[in-house]
């Protein structure tokens, strides 16, 4: 950097002579050129060049949100290494316009979300005429050779078994595809791939259409997410429509994410109202979970509710949450906790906690499920039914 910094004051110089512009107009146009890159990937920006006879050889900065100015050693260690990247680059500008850069691992010490900026901020300033040589771990610029450079960049694999320490190795280009990106995000994230994408999905009924964003619209996905988030954060729930398009869509998801994801358990939960309203008991769906692959799940009890509204959790919620719960009138209702439908029974149930306020049936039994958690025998009952296929 302190090289650099010399050769800034040098390109400045250089500028203000061959323009025959002030002093404070060759320093606007010099820090207004190094601002454009570094605001492509910082938050930051140069105030000044600094004033080697005033003793502040350095560059200084500002923040947005900080008061003061303040220089180039402040910086973090990954906010140090892209703005002396991007200075080296710039002052090269003019001399290096038809050459081959090698850049090893530049992206060490800075986050993921900079990498892929980082990338296409040098691309742009070498220019077409140059060609960048990186060698690299990162998944931040690999998502970026993934997607914005895909039609302007060529991957070589160093592999291990090659041995190019030991002996001569002929090395091509990739032949990109799914796989292909595939095998490098998983070298680049290392232990870390398994955390990626969850151990466990299960397709639950609820409405299959995210929100915008990507947002689970489907109470029951909700629910069990809520419910198991702490004990299991490598399952998720997803809703997958009516009772038979979890099979169909389950299926798709198998067929697809099996090829890349192979580690991954792919689960159909159904309620266990799935023959649309007619009585089906345990014996239903013993001969159910007999007749159906091993992946497919089938509530013990009627459907989510029929867990909500357990006793236990009810009295959970109402001591959290400082209301009265109304014991007898509950056991006068309900009598079949495991048959009952008990979804049309909402209102009452609201009424049995000394609800008063208009709360939602969604946003009430979305504030149930933070309620039903481990030790319960409820929680217990549903944990063996989905995981342990009981």
């Amino acid at each position: 950097m302190e090289e650099n910094y010399r050769r800034l004051y040098s390109v400045f110089n250089r500028y203000r002579d061959e323009n025959d512009v002030k002093p404070s107009e060759a320093r606007a146009k010099i820090i207004g050129d190094l601002n454009f890159s570094i605001s492509k990937c910082l938050d930051i920006e140069i105030s000044n060049l600094g004033n080697v006879e005033g003793n502040q050889g350095t560059l200084y900065f500002r923040k947005a949100d900080h008061a003061t100015e303040f220089d180039f050693n402040v910086l973090s260690s990954g906010e140090k290494e892209v703005v002396d990247l991007l200075l080296d680059l710039y002052l090269r500008q003019d001399d290096y316009d038809d050459t081959v850069f090698l850049i090893d691992e530049p992206e060490l010490h800075i986050n993921t979300a900079i990498q892929g900026k980082l990338l296409l901020e040098i691309d742009r300033l070498v220019g077409p005429n140059c060609q960048i040589w990186l060698t690299t771990h990162s998944i931040g610029f690999l998502r970026a050779l993934q997607s914005e450079m895909r039609d302007k960049c060529q991957i070589i694999q160093f592999r291990p078994e090659n041995k190019i320490a030991a002996k001569p190795c002929l090395l091509k280009p990739l032949k990109i595809g799914p796989g292909t990106w595939r095998e490098l995000f998983s070298i680049a994230l290392d232990d870390l791939a398994e955390l990626v994408s969850p151990t466990t999905i299960i397709y639950c009924e609820g409405r299959a259409e995210p929100a915008p964003g990507g947002i689970e619209r489907g109470l029951d996905a909700k629910v069990f997410n809520n419910i198991f988030a702490e004990t299991r954060p490598d399952a998720f729930f997803t809703s997958s429509g009516g009772n038979t398009e979890p099979d169909q869509r389950s299926a798709i998801a198998i067929a697809i994410l099996a090829k890349v994801f192979p580690t991954v358990q792919i689960l159909v939960l159904k309620d266990r109202d799935m023959a649309s309203g007619k009585v089906t008991s345990e014996n239903d769906r013993i001969v159910y979970l007999q007749t159906n692959p091993n992946n497919h799940r089938l509530l013990k009890r009627w459907e989510i509710e029929n867990y909500l509204y357990d006793k236990e959790v009810l009295k959970s919620y109402c001591f959290a949450t400082s209301l009265d719960f109304d014991e007898a009138a509950y056991d006068g209702l309900v009598y079949n906790i495991y048959d009952q439908n008990l979804k049309d029974e909402t209102q009452r149930i609201k009424n049995f906690c000394g609800i008063k306020g208009n709360v939602s049936p969604d946003s009430f039994k979305q504030a149930l499920s933070h309620h039903l958690k481990e030790g319960m025998q409820v929680f217990e009952e549903l944990r063996a039914c989905i995981f342990d296929r009981a």
